[in-house]
């Protein structure tokens, strides 16, 4: 990775969010708390979706490979963030460096396809309900959570590919809480221009594909949803679909601040209040939105403390 006459850099040293003492440690306690939320309630979903069999279906089975995802995102990046929040000096070697940005880029891409996902399957739920058992049999289910982590992997090798390509023999500092791709890319030399280019385009691309599989399936449910004459029937429609489309929102709103939008349009200080809420906040609201906002979840979770009552 050094092609110029400079000594390859071995290590990086991570700058973090903040320097004030004082606030490191008060960020740390909040970081910490949310951390927890994070994990307790992505494996309460995971484990509720496993001891319910009234939660056995496709929905929950991609809702469970969410909560898993989100896991994996938050650890990733939060750990590395508490590491700094104690330590005047935070380093790590480029090879955990490059493997942080890649797990992150695996996580958050599959985290696009899987909510692309479950929009396609809530239009099988709702526009073709008798066809919904074979349309989203286990075998199509299998196959589109394997579809969903291989586009993760393609677009981590992009990232990563282009990342190795550079040389980095100069300025080892990362203005950032953890090893993403626009500032390692910074530290980076070369007179090849494609690293700036081929990632933003490869995300970009993701996104688009994700955005269209969820702005068609939901056309489709708002189209289906108006037939119902009820309104009871329309309300009981709607609300399967609340809690997901409150996610994409979020999620992708903030994702695309930062891997589509141009480099130069947000300051650094910007980049990492969005990358905040994107891979420490947003894992930890996604089992609040869909344990809070979700009738079935709630019910499986009553039904499950009860048993867990009479047998105790």
């Amino acid at each position: 990775m050094s092609g110029n006459n400079c000594t390859a850099v071995t290590e990086f040293i991570i700058l973090g969010l903040i320097d004030d003492p004082t606030l490191r440690v008060i960020f740390f306690v909040i970081f910490l708390g949310v951390y927890a939320v994070t994990l307790i309630g992505n494996i309460s979903i995971i484990t509720l979706i496993r001891n319910s069999s009234q939660l056995h279906t496709p929905m929950y089975l991609f809702l469970s490979h969410l909560a898993f995802v989100d896991i994996e995102i938050s650890s990733s990046v939060t750990l590395l963030m508490l590491i700094k929040f104690l330590a005047d000096k935070t380093s790590i070697p480029l090879g955990g460096c490059v493997a942080q940005m890649c797990s992150t880029s695996i996580f958050g891409t599959t985290e696009f396809f899987l909510l692309a996902v479950m929009a396609y399957d809530r239009y099988m739920a709702i526009c073709n309900p008798l066809l919904y058992s074979t349309n989203m049999s286990p075998r199509v289910c299998t196959l589109l959570l394997i579809i969903s982590y291989v586009a993760g992997c393609v677009n981590a090798s992009i990232f990563t590919g282009c990342l190795l390509n550079r040389s980095f023999c100069g300025p080892n500092k990362i203005n950032h809480f953890f090893c993403d791709y626009s500032p390692l890319l910074k530290l980076s030399y070369s007179e090849d221009n494609l690293a700036e280019i081929l990632p933003a385009a490869s995300s970009g691309l993701m996104i688009v594909v994700t955005v269209l599989i969820i702005l068609i399936s939901y056309v489709y449910i708002l189209f289906s949803v108006l037939k119902i004459s009820s309104t009871e029937g329309r309300s009981k429609a709607f609300s399967t679909c609340t809690s997901h489309l409150t996610a994409v929102t979020v999620f992708y709103g903030t994702s695309t601040l930062i891997y589509v939008l141009p480099m130069s349009s947000y300051s650094t200080d910007e980049n990492k209040v969005v990358s905040v809420f994107y891979t420490v906040m947003i894992p930890m609201l996604n089992p609040l939105i869909y344990s809070l906002r979700n009738n079935e979840v709630k019910e499986a979770l009553r039904k499950l403390m009860s048993r867990k009552h009479l047998f105790s």
